[in-house]
């Protein structure tokens, strides 16, 4: 399988796609303006204690409240100090913080729609091959370095890194087969950044006490044992950077870098741009004439599987099966391309046999094992339904290129002029009984006005005689579909 990572840098934002086989699976965003904040740690100040939901409001400096649940709070005799061995379950949130409070959080989940960051006190640091956790004398590996041996060799060289000390590591998938001196130059380079960090927590000067790495520097980061051919970067300035970051901590990639020069815009090789436009749209059509409507809500995501024009070749029953196995590929990848994440729902077409049913599971399992966000498949629920859930950290493709409808605020329908005119005329008979008044003038969309004049007009005339009061109409050009006046004159 061929991989490249596209790097687009402009001064508001940058953006990363990553193609494999010529097709777009990701798409990373960040605005400049609007930057990402996971994994940033802060100095917060606890606003709010909530006993009821066990769970506390922080002030981080945002807009919004961070959330901070009693179950992501790391206990220590005291929240800077020595890690407590009493479980977490048994303790109280009044007991763990309490208002006005102090407290050194790292985000974990950016703001998402009207709910605010989602905060830890467990705070972890990644570097290339390790993740640091200051708070923790643990040491775990990562499930995808699956030789045993291999697992025992890291464990043992980074529990000597640990030498008694009161913290620990995880060793990231990038890890296997590196040796002792790499593993002490990234562990040495993580506890010179806490020292950092812990300076900052003593100095008081500011509440940001760590950001994390621009975008190409944290997928460069992110994408170390990925199997990539190429990254290509059309900004030579971000080239020299990332050639500087690739050098000091994933040199395996520094030979891969390569400035893009050509004449068309970067993000229209591999079609980048029209498929991103395509994964803002409800509806993906399937080779076989079949099709998907995606619908993302803030409670959870639902994917519903339609045969459309596709009839097969010997029965329904097949037509159905090869539809929802072709459906499973369409998914995964639009959950990857989206960036979809939480409870994800899914109604594909209704199959009688049981073989089925586990066959097109296991095809979505196969097809989710590409995806590096962590997903877990429940299976079919009574109502036929297949649940599973898409860690989600950052905001959706949707999030971050849209906003709400200014016409539909949100609700994706608008009322439709057969019941404008209704309701027009039911506000002149609601105006006429309250008022005296002369005549009517109705303001409305020029659709809304054609429509009082053309179709409804035989209505318009009987409420007419019904006031006993003369209706005019006029259009008003910036009146969105739904919006009116009735006025008196």
């Amino acid at each position: 399988m061929s991989a490249e990572l596209l790097i687009n840098v402009t001064p508001s934002e940058s953006r990363v796609a990553l193609i494999e086989n010529g097709i777009l699976q990701e798409i990373h965003i960040e605005r400049h303006a609007k930057k990402g904040i996971v994994g940033n740690i802060y100095r917060g100040k606890v606003s709010r204690v909530l006993p009821g939901m066990q769970a506390a409001f922080v002030d981080i400096g945002l807009d919004k409240a961070a959330f901070l649940h009693a179950s992501d709070i790391a206990m220590h005799d005291e929240l800077e100090g020595e890690v407590s061995e009493s479980p977490i379950e048994k303790k109280d949130i009044r007991e763990l913080v309490r208002d006005g409070q102090h407290i050194v959080v790292q985000v974990v989940k950016d703001p998402i729609g009207t709910k605010g960051a989602r905060l830890t006190t467990d705070i972890t640091i990644p570097s290339r091959y390790l993740v640091f956790m200051p708070s923790v004398s643990h040491v775990g590996v990562s499930q995808r370095i699956e030789d045993e041996a291999e697992r025992e060799r890291l464990k043992e060289l980074v529990n000597q890194l640990n030498n008694g000390e009161q913290s620990g590591f995880i060793l990231r998938t990038a890890a296997e087969g590196v040796s002792e001196t790499e593993l002490n130059q990234d562990a040495a380079f993580l506890r010179r950044l806490w020292a950092k960090i812990q300076e900052r927590m003593s100095s008081k000067r500011s509440n940001v006490l760590y950001l994390d790495l621009p975008l190409a520097r944290r997928v460069l980061r992110d994408f170390v044992g990925t199997e990539l051919d190429r990254i290509r970067i059309d900004s030579k300035l971000t080239f020299q950077e990332l050639e500087q970051f690739t050098q000091d901590y994933v040199p395996e990639l520094s030979s891969k870098l390569e400035t893009y020069t050509g004449d068309r815009p970067i993000f229209d090789l591999y079609d980048v741009e029209n498929e991103a436009q395509r994964a803002l749209e409800r509806r993906v059509d399937l080779k076989s004439g079949g099709y998907l409507i995606i619908d993302q809500t803030e409670a959870l995501t639902t994917v519903d599987v339609n045969t459309g024009a596709f009839v097969g070749h010997r029965n329904l029953e097949e037509t159905i099966f090869n539809t929802n196995i072709e459906a499973t590929v369409a998914i995964a990848r639009q959950l990857r391309l989206r960036n979809l994440g939480g409870m994800i729902l899914i109604d594909f077409i209704d199959m009688t046999e049981p073989d089925h049913q586990r066959r097109v599971l296991h095809s979505l399992e196969v097809a989710m094992n590409k995806d590096r966000a962590k997903s877990n498949i429940h299976g079919f629920t009574a109502l036929g339904l297949v649940e599973m859930t898409r860690k989600r950290t950052r905001e959706s493709l949707e999030h971050v290129l849209c906003g709400e409808c200014p016409v539909c605020k949100g609700r994706g329908s608008i009322k439709t002029i057969e019941t404008i005119c209704f309701e027009i005329m039911r506000e002149i008979v609601r105006v006429n009984r309250a008022y005296d008044a002369d005549k009517f003038v109705v303001y409305a969309s020029s659709v809304v006005a054609d429509a009082l004049l053309g179709e409804e007009s035989h209505m318009l005339a009987e409420l007419e005689v019904f006031v006993a009061k003369q209706i005019k109409v006029q259009t008003e050009l910036l009146y969105h579909q739904d919006k009116f006046d009735v006025v008196m004159m």
